[in-house]
């Protein structure tokens, strides 16, 4: 090859590196204003794009010299634009320079796990509701609207065995309310309480205070049926029943309560403590009703040698009430 021909092979293969220099540039500077590390493919079946040199082609010497022309080479393509990748989401730092030159392909790059899901906490547990003491909310029901509940009342097995419910009898307007146990024969017979000989023996007690047994005083039970043989009532039948006699003692709203016998006393002061423990001091139904314990009618019936002292503390207690309500005491 002359020296013609080695010059114009050296300067068409010095624009050919030239070519590729400016591809490699300009494919480098896709890369980093993309994040793609891949390299680009071009569609399938789009047509090769041709990079135009840097320059005229060379006119080729004439004369004896010159040399013939090498063979062309192929034409070198630029890759065919890829697809626009999303931008990445910017760092909350700027990113170092390191990094800059090592992008990382946000095809490939490892999401943070989400964040676990909240644990709920444990509903706090819901505080028992005692039937003794139950929840009043608004006005109390009027006297006749509770005993018409009492009369269809099933919610416990005296249902099935009385004959008829017993409510109470005497003033509802009265300062003054008795609260027993529950009916006899007698009161189940005749729907009314302390109609039978401890009834007797309570309206001659109530006279003695200087009192009228329907006019100046309210009478009523903790059970409003019958216990069968007159057995002391089940803890279930009390629990049943109460409400309704705190709805009562909330109409009448009397100044004092005599609660005579055990399952009075205990019912209405929630305690477990005996008649002989409790009778002859005062209490407070619900923080605000005084309450008198004393003896049960029908405990003062039995034959006993000790009724005779039983029947004075009775009678001691009665008198007590008597001061609180304001009444001269009397003699028995």
């Amino acid at each position: 090859m002359s020296s013609g021909g080695q010059n114009e092979f050296r300067e068409g293969l010095r624009e050919e590196l030239a070519s590729v220099a400016a591809s490699l540039r300009a494919y480098l500077e896709w890369q980093q204003d993309t994040g793609a590390t891949g390299i680009p493919r071009r569609p399938r079946g789009a047509a090769p794009v041709p990079i135009p040199g840097p320059g005229p082609a060379p006119v080729p010497e004439t004369g004896s010299n010159a040399a013939r022309p090498s063979p062309p080479s192929p034409p070198l393509t630029h890759p065919a634009a890829a697809p626009p990748m999303p931008a990445p989401a910017p760092d909350p730092e700027p990113m170092p320079v390191s990094a800059r030159h090592a992008p990382i392909d946000p095809a490939f790059a490892q999401a943070p796990p989400p964040p676990p899901a909240p644990v709920a906490a444990p509903a706090p547990a819901a505080a028992p509701v005692s039937v003794r003491a139950p929840v009043v909310t608004g006005p109390p029901r009027p006297l006749p609207v509770i005993a018409a509940e009492v009369v269809s009342c099933t919610k416990c097995e005296l249902a099935k065995t009385r004959t008829n419910t017993v409510f109470s009898r005497g003033n509802p307007e009265a300062k003054l309310c008795f609260v027993g146990e529950a009916p006899g024969a007698d009161e189940d017979a005749q729907g009314i309480p302390f109609v039978g000989r401890a009834g007797q023996l309570l309206d001659r007690m109530i006279q003695a205070m200087g009192l009228d047994p329907e006019k100046d005083v309210y009478v009523c039970n903790i059970i409003k049926c019958r216990p069968p043989g007159n057995r002391k009532p089940e803890p279930e039948e009390t629990d049943a029943c109460i409400p309704y006699l705190h709805e009562q003692i909330a109409v009448v709203d009397p100044k004092v309560i005599v609660a005579l016998g055990n399952t009075a006393v205990g019912t209405l002061l929630n305690t477990k403590l005996g008649i002989t423990k409790v009778r002859g001091s005062w209490k407070l139904y619900r923080g605000k009703i005084p309450v008198m314990p004393t003896y049960h009618p029908s405990y003062l019936l039995r034959p006993s040698a000790q009724q005779g002292e039983a029947k004075k503390q009775a009678w001691d207690d009665l008198q007590a009430v008597m001061k609180e309500l304001g009444l001269p005491p009397k003699r028995a």
